[in-house]
């Protein structure tokens, strides 16, 4: 894979990458969100973003795209927690990796798209759930999703949001990390194996048992 990601603080992100975005507040999202949608819009590529704290509408604005008037149908997919790590009403690691690969394996099925753009922002939702588990096991196991495909990963953590301890967690899951506009090599991440084993979750879903591009 050789497409380079450009569109975040300026910054080339190779694909593959799973990085994950520190931030305080909507003015700070928007500096790191925004360019890296309007850039995949400008080159093409398709982008599938999962966003709570911004309605889809709010966002087209932002972004200058009219709903319905696009001159660029189909490239970017704006969708709620509620559509995606919520279905059902609660969180399953097993069926949001599947959602995952469908969403991206069907739009490289498509001959405009050459690389995909995923977005997804912690639903603030899981913070007093029993899935929260879940959910970080699910953020280690994108690593293993993230090489698989022509792709960049963006998880979006609002600081405001969220405690220290879950932060402490979230950045042993991410390689990469974007804080004050700096991409940084993660010097705290663990790979999947070593995460999992460290937690040991006793209630987590377990993920597909097969080979690491094979979810």
């Amino acid at each position: 894979m050789t497409n380079n990601v450009v569109g975040i603080s300026g910054i080339d992100l190779p694909a593959g990458d799973h990085i994950c975005a520190f931030y305080r507040g909507p003015n700070e999202r928007n500096e790191i969100l925004l360019p890296f949608l309007r850039q995949g819009l400008d080159d093409g590529d398709k982008s599938i973003c999962v966003i709570e704290s911004i309605r889809p509408d709010e966002m087209l604005a932002a972004l200058g795209e009219a709903p319905g008037e696009s001159d660029r149908p189909g490239r970017l997919d704006l969708m709620t927690p509620e559509q995606t790590y919520l279905r059902g009403g609660r969180f399953s690691m097993p069926a949001m990796l599947e959602y995952w690969r469908r969403g991206v394996e069907s739009a490289l099925a498509e001959s405009r798209y050459r690389f995909v753009r995923v977005v997804g922002e912690m639903p603030r939702a899981l913070v007093d759930k029993a899935d929260l588990d879940e959910f970080l096991a699910y953020e280690s196991e994108l690593n293993r999703f993230a090489p698989c495909h022509p792709q960049t990963i963006l998880c979006l953590y609002d600081l405001d949001r969220f405690s220290a301890k879950i932060f402490l967690t979230i950045m042993r899951t991410h390689p990469v990390v974007l804080l004050s506009g700096t991409v940084l090599e993660n010097p705290y991440y663990l790979d999947p194996d070593e995460f999992l084993a460290d937690r040991k979750p006793t209630s987590v879903s377990p993920a597909p048992p097969a080979a690491a591009c094979d979810f």
